[in-house]
């Protein structure tokens, strides 16, 4: 039977979250939207910028996003809320600093939906049948009218699902994620039976033909986007049967697992690839404007049954990751519209424990984003640093929250935490810097805009409702974001490259040291800290059902 539940301001909300979501689905949540698009085309995009040294470029990213991975684990056995990632930094900065990486994680969610779609489309383009008789691309490989049409029914369905509930999106997407992890494996193994030239390794250039700039600059041109995901079960904490002990798991074994897949088929890849094609450079590995490399490999090497499966494959991948983030966006929305931060409409859930409006708000702004960002590779860079500024709040709030709240039950602790936290931060920014000042400028004008939502939302409350924003606790947030534009400008991806090589690294790791310290100074005291925590744990209890 529905539950009344007290939002963040007193006011009323029928319904209430549906916990039905055990290790098994936590697990396949995360590691579903691991493997979506970015198996088929990473491994492409990696080789093209980086050539055979993308190998060294998925090998940090894993290490980068595993450290982000234990934050996140920690934080989110010892506090399962719904929509975590824009709850962590409100308990010890504020809703200011809530609503900034709330946001953020909003953006990089509602549009990794409409990525998957326009992957589908784009694989599935170069079919003989639908080449010959559906013009779904234009020459430039953006959609036509009628791929927008035909994306639009997969974001339908999408929120279709969404709208039946969580159990159902859990069982839907754990069939999906055994084909989508089988197949990759799958196509590993062929490649590397039937064709596998060493020599691949060194030519073309050598193994690191474009140096460090190189490896650096594959990073966020498909390799990070391929990896993330991980924080998936976290968001749906609040609908976690044990989210105390599964989460941390679920989390932890999707990105090994992830991880080991993608790294073995960058392998394969390279090897498979005809040594001719690479004779005079990595630019055009399997042919210009192939957006089916993996089948195209498949087929050179007289395996056209695994090519078929690739291509029903660039259907089910992209599908299962799009249908998991549809879900995460309306999860964050939720969440910032419990706190406060957005109208009130999107925290309201029906009496299944469903987030309704949300979820339709995702499918809107998801159909919005094929007008601006018609193709796969027009998105990537600007999810990439979306995803990147997300985790970084992660660190400074896990090392405030050692701090302030210290007594609290941790099922899974982050070793060496004083080292690894602000770790993660620099991992992360480095990420934002090596995406490049296009993708800062943009993200930040993404974030001038959810600020005015967000003042206008807090204008229409009423004064005895608006939450402190705690200004001094979120002071860090504002330099930190635009120095990470201005380091941008003045750097060597995308920018003036006035800084030199490698000593733009070393500003940006003694930048973002200073602002993790800073942060974690100025920090929320303890009792406002407690507080905010205790009425989070209120809300979550009435949701259960446990409080009357």
């Amino acid at each position: 039977m529905a539950t009344t539940l007290s939002g963040p301001t007193g006011s009323s909300t029928s319904g209430r979250l549906n916990r039905a979501v055990g290790f098994w689905g936590l697990l396949f949540v995360s590691l579903g939207s691991i493997i979506g698009s970015g198996w088929l085309l990473g491994a492409l995009t990696a080789a093209t910028v980086a050539g055979p040294a993308s190998l060294i470029s998925w090998i940090l990213a894993a290490a980068i996003l595993a450290v982000l991975a234990l934050v996140h684990a920690e934080l989110g056995a010892a506090y399962p809320v719904a929509g975590g990632t824009a709850r962590f930094p409100f308990f010890v900065f504020g809703p200011l600093a809530g609503f900034a990486a709330g946001w953020m994680g909003w953006v990089q969610a509602v549009t990794i939906a409409p990525i998957e779609v326009e992957a589908t489309l784009s694989y599935t383009s170069h079919i003989g049948w639908v080449r010959d008789n559906v013009t779904i691309l234009h020459p430039d490989g953006t959609l036509t009218g009628l791929g927008i049409l035909i994306a639009s029914g997969f974001m339908l369905l999408f929120t279709i699902i969404n709208m039946a509930g969580v159990k159902l999106l859990a069982d839907t997407n754990s069939i999906t994620v055994i084909w989508k992890t089988l197949v990759p494996l799958l196509t590993v193994v062929v490649l590397m039976t039937l064709t596998f030239h060493s020599g691949n390794f060194t030519g073309g250039g050598g193994f690191a033909p474009y140096g460090a700039h190189g490896v650096f600059a594959a990073l966020p041109a498909g390799v990070v986007f391929a990896l993330q995901g991980f924080e998936q079960a976290i968001q749906m904490a609040g609908e976690a049967r044990n989210p105390q002990r599964d989460l941390s798991r679920a989390v932890i074994a999707a990105m090994a697992i992830g991880a080991v897949v993608y790294l073995l088929l960058e392998v394969a890849f390279i090897g498979a690839i005809a040594p001719a094609n690479i004779a005079h450079g990595w630019a055009n590995p399997v042919g210009k404007g192939d957006f089916g490399p993996y089948a195209t490999l498949a087929t050179a090497a007289g395996a056209g049954w695994l090519a078929t499966v690739l291509y029903l494959d660039a259907v089910i991948s992209p599908a299962g990751t799009g249908l998991i983030y549809v879900a995460t966006a309306s999860r964050i929305s939720y969440a910032m519209g419990h706190e406060g931060a957005i109208p009130k409409a999107t925290a309201r859930i029906d009496r299944r424990g469903i987030p309704i409006t949300s979820v339709l708000i995702s499918f809107v702004v998801g159909e919005i984003s094929f007008l601006p960002f018609p193709s796969w590779q027009s998105l990537v860079g600007l999810v990439t640093s979306a995803t990147a500024l997300m985790y970084a709040f992660a660190p400074p709030a896990l090392h405030a929250l050692r701090l302030r709240d210290g007594d609290r039950p941790r099922p899974y602790r982050l070793p060496a935490w004083k080292v690894l936290s602000p770790l993660a931060f620099v991992a992360a920014d480095l990420i934002i810097y090596w995406s490049g000042y296009q993708a800062d400028w943009k993200l930040g004008l993404s974030l001038v805009f959810g600020l005015l939502l967000f003042g206008g939302t807090r204008l229409a409350q009423p004064e005895a409702e608006r939450r402190n924003l705690q200004w001094r606790a979120s002071a860090w947030v504002w330099p930190w974001l635009g120095g990470l534009v201005v380091l941008g400008e003045l750097g060597r991806y995308g920018g003036a490259s006035t800084i030199p090589e490698w000593w733009d690294l070393v500003v940006v790791i003694i930048f973002s040291l200073v602002v993790y310290y800073v942060a974690v100074r100025m920090a929320m005291a303890g009792p406002a800290v407690a507080e905010a925590v205790r009425l989070e744990e209120q809300h979550e209890f009435e949701q259960r059902g446990e409080l009357a």
